[in-house]
């Protein structure tokens, strides 16, 4: 989906690691949240509370849950699963356009 229509965005940035990953929030009708963002070139180590489903609309990164050996490589039009109360780890060799959908 190229749009989300009919929805609420905050307009107070989320800005993560002095600035190199920022995003903001959207709420949707349903009821679902998302958040819009870019991640500067750099590695990051995210925790969530709730799933995730991490869209790349634009971008490459390679990702692993913390305590995993293997990194997963994706990029624009790909998506990937984090699963609840889980940390995990991104490198990100070029800016990195993302969609995060949060599981209800």
């Amino acid at each position: 989906m190229s749009e989300l229509n009919n929805v609420t965005v905050i307009k107070k940035a989320n800005i993560y690691f002095g600035g190199q990953v920022v995003s903001h929030t959207v709420l949707c009708p349903d009821g679902s949240k998302k958040t819009l963002g870019v991640m500067q070139i750099g590695e990051y180590e995210f925790s969530t509370g709730a799933a995730e489903i991490m869209e790349i609309l634009s971008g490459e990164l390679e990702w692993q849950l913390k305590g995993e050996s293997n990194w997963k490589k994706i990029s624009g039009g790909q998506a990937f699963d984090v699963p609840a109360n889980s940390v995990f780890l991104m490198k990100v060799p070029v800016v990195t356009d993302y969609c995060c959908c949060f599981a209800a």
